[in-house]
């Protein structure tokens, strides 16, 4: 009587390919990878998360539940000088470090999505967008708490500092070092310092 199939790390394995997609995104990830980073054959992979894609969704909810958490981490800070300034430290922290893939995975994995996998490129600017939405929200915050200069627009600013934290990903990936980073980070915050209401 052939033996049962060994039992495998359901969470190992989402995090295996999870950092595959992370690095080489969707369409750069094919089954045989997969199966070779998991360590599972492609039947265990469709049998204990669906789809490929539906894995892909998986790994991304992972990612934000846990290393793209620090986001909301950050704006959750006093003020909002120490949210940005937080915001951006714990980016080029994640982004920059070597036992991960570079980048933001919600950023670098939308990058080469075909036409037909156009409910994925829409789901994931959902999910940028969300971010987006997050920092805006948060200067609305600081302006109805009197932080912002009354000229100050926190809609603009909000989608200013969104961009930034973008650009941060992708700058990340092509390997621009973390003290150019940070010395970017510092001259960005300048607008913000100049839109704090002065008493």
């Amino acid at each position: 009587m052939a033996g049962r199939p060994r039992e495998f790390d359901r969470e190992a394995a989402l995090i295996a390919a999870r950092n595959l997609f992370w690095r080489h995104g969707y369409e750069g990830t094919s089954m045989a990878d997969l199966v070779a980073e998991m360590g599972i054959a492609s039947a265990r992979i469709y049998h204990a998360f669906g789809s490929k894609e539906q894995l892909f969704r998986e790994a991304v909810g992972n990612y934000a539940d846990n290393e793209g958490g620090f986001a909301v981490a950050a704006l959750q800070q006093a003020n909002i000088l120490a949210a940005v300034s937080a915001l951006f430290s714990a980016a080029i922290a994640l982004y920059t470090r070597n036992i991960q893939p570079l980048g933001c995975m919600v950023v670098s994995a939308a990058g080469g999505l075909s036409e037909d996998n156009d409910s994925l490129r829409e789901w994931l600017a959902q999910q940028r967008q969300q971010r987006t939405q997050g920092i805006i929200d948060r200067f609305i915050q600081a302006a109805a708490q009197g932080e912002l200069a009354a000229e100050a627009d926190p809609l603009r600013l909000g989608h200013f500092y969104a961009t930034f934290l973008h650009g941060l990903s992708v700058q990340a990936r092509d390997g621009v070092s973390p003290q150019a980073l940070t010395d970017a980070a510092t001259l960005a915050l300048w607008p913000l310092q100049n839109s704090l209401r002065r008493d």
